[in-house]
């Protein structure tokens, strides 16, 4: 990377910032919009327009050192039967708020660990989803798999209900990597994992990276990049570990000494990219890749990319209802985030309320400002003009300033002008940086991952 000295001048090592799945994000939430709004916005739902649900599993057996989710661990199945219970109850909460006709387009469940739920609750949970938001035609159901808590009874149980997706967390093959971070798992049962599903008739795979881990160096993560691109997936991504023991305090299980410098971190993010893209996939805003003719990269070469909390995305629907324990939901009006304790989560639910607890309600200018920072992150164009016929007529007059300053301080890095922000390749590790230039929010609070 020929400008390295003129990016960390700029903050690519210095910088903490936001990853933008959602905006404002989620340090940003308050207390003051909670149940009730949710209430609200789930009685607003348009049933002319599919929605998109997303399952969050909290449950895992192991706890990866690495993980910063809202996880919790588990020996025995009793707390992910209970939980069950309280999700059934959460759907009957949503279904009497909801309009009738409702009907989901995407279903997507994530954890902690899916796949620790037995057959049984796998068909249990799934005729729950469905009684309540049935699929609106065809649905693309998607769910996150760890090799080594899944067989073969659980991956036909997930088929039969519909499975056309899985996405599998690798991060690292490499054996030190994966015992400095808590997570066993070879190459082996992933491979065996893979041909299950692949014979289970579930033809797409996403696959995630993780560099910048302990002990990686750029032959232990080439060596990993071989053998993923052998799994022959459709999709993936590559993500910069995030150490951010305030907030996940399993991090403090993995000595900072180990981890790579800013120079190794960006060698190893480029080296992972490129042996992505000489396999002939295409890239995809700044973390993933897809192959040629694959619904993300049809998004991104027709302007219908899009960022959620899963990352880049082809769902464009307006609606995301967020099921479990931490889950957000997002709306036309905004976003509610349900208590991310299990306990709490469930408290709120066997009182017969939602479990809503902070969350945001959406003005004129949030609105504004988050398709501005959406355009930015996956077209690399900020376009005023596009604001315009998206109906936000304020855009040019409410980001035009910021325009001139983002152009001011990112110099020959982006092109600015009376039509938006452009940024040019040279300045594209810097994307989330310049991105929250647009950020009104950014200097009221929260602690986030670094930008490299």
């Amino acid at each position: 990377m020929e400008n390295l000295e003129r990016l960390a001048e700029l903050g690519l090592f210095d910088s903490r910032v936001p990853r933008y799945t959602s905006y404002p994000t989620a340090p940003n939430f308050t207390p003051h919009v909670g149940a009730a709004a949710q209430g609200q916005w789930l009685g607003a739902v348009d049933p002319a327009t599919p929605v998109s649900v997303y399952v969050h599993i909290p449950f895992c057996e192991r706890l990866c050192w690495y993980c910063a989710c809202h996880t919790q661990g588990t020996k025995t199945l009793a707390p992910v039967e209970s939980y069950v219970d309280a999700l059934e109850t959460e759907l009957a909460l949503v279904a009497a708020r909801l309009p009738a006709g409702v009907r989901m387009s995407r279903l997507h469940w994530g954890g902690g660990t899916p796949t620790i739920l037995p057959p049984a609750l796998i068909h249990r949970l799934a005729s729950a989803i469905r009684d309540v938001i049935p699929p609106a035609g065809t649905c693309d159901f998607s769910v996150e798999i760890d090799p080594t808590l899944v067989d073969r009874a659980k991956i036909d149980a997930l088929a039969e209900e519909g499975l056309t997706r899985v996405s599998l967390g690798i991060q690292d093959f490499d054996p030190q990597v994966q015992q400095a971070i808590g997570r066993l798992q070879s190459w082996e049962e992933t491979r065996a994992t893979v041909d299950a599903v692949r014979a289970a008739g579930v033809a797409s795979l996403n696959a995630d990276l993780v560099y910048g881990l302990p002990h990686q160096t750029e032959a232990r993560l080439a060596e990993t990049v071989e053998k993923v691109l052998a799994l022959a997936p459709d999709r993936l991504a590559i993500f910069g570990y995030a150490h951010v023991p305030w907030v996940s305090k399993r991090q403090k299980l993995i000595s900072e000494a180990t981890l790579p410098d800013d120079l190794a971190r960006v060698r190893l993010a480029a080296l992972a990219a490129e042996g992505f893209e000489a396999a002939g996939f295409r890239r995809i805003g700044i973390d993933h890749f897809a192959r040629p003719g694959d619904g993300l990269d049809r998004a991104a070469r027709t302007g219908h990319l899009r960022r959620n909390f899963q990352g880049y995305t082809d769902d464009d629907r307006p609606t995301l209802i967020g099921l479990g324990a931490s889950s957000i939901s997002r709306f036309p009006q905004g976003y509610v985030q349900n208590a991310a304790a299990t306990n709490a989560w469930a408290a709120r639910i066997a009182t017969g309320a939602l479990a809503g607890s902070r969350g945001h309600a959406l003005d004129a200018e949030d609105r504004l400002r988050a398709r501005a920072i959406e355009m930015l992150l996956c077209d690399f164009r900020l376009d005023l003009a596009a604001l315009g016929q998206d109906g936000d007529r304020l855009g040019s007059d409410v980001l035009a300033a910021d325009v001139l300053a983002a152009g001011a301080r990112f110099g020959d890095l982006v092109e600015a002008d009376a039509g938006g922000l452009s940024i040019l390749p040279a300045g594209r590790p810097l994307t989330r940086i310049i991105a929250s230039a647009f950020d009104r929010y950014l200097a009221a609070g929260g602690r986030f991952s670094r930008a490299s």
